[in-house]
């Protein structure tokens, strides 16, 4: 809510401290960092001739309980530097 903290290296937003959450189907937050985890894992054991879609990966993370946007999961997994599976594919 546009609070600020003044230190030596400048002024800064807060929420630049945190980390953004993400809810679980249990009310739970999970920090944006495990879930960045979790879909590098999926696609690390991901069968190479057949890579999983941003759209499998939101399903596969909602049965963890992880209800995340296919454009998060997007964003997550370019912030990872990994390609997306068609590109990921080709490199097969």
């Amino acid at each position: 809510t546009n609070k600020y903290v003044h230190t030596p290296q400048g002024i800064f937003e807060l929420k630049y401290f945190f980390n953004a959450g993400i809810s679980r189907s249990n009310g739970e937050e999970l920090a944006s960092e495990a879930v960045k985890t979790k879909i590098k894992q999926l696609i690390d054991n991901e069968e190479p001739s057949r890579p999983f879609s941003d759209q499998k990966l939101v399903e596969l993370l909602k049965q963890d309980g992880i209800d995340i946007a296919r454009r998060t999961v997007a964003k997550y997994r370019e912030q990872l530097g990994i390609l997306s599976s068609s590109k990921r594919r080709r490199l097969f």
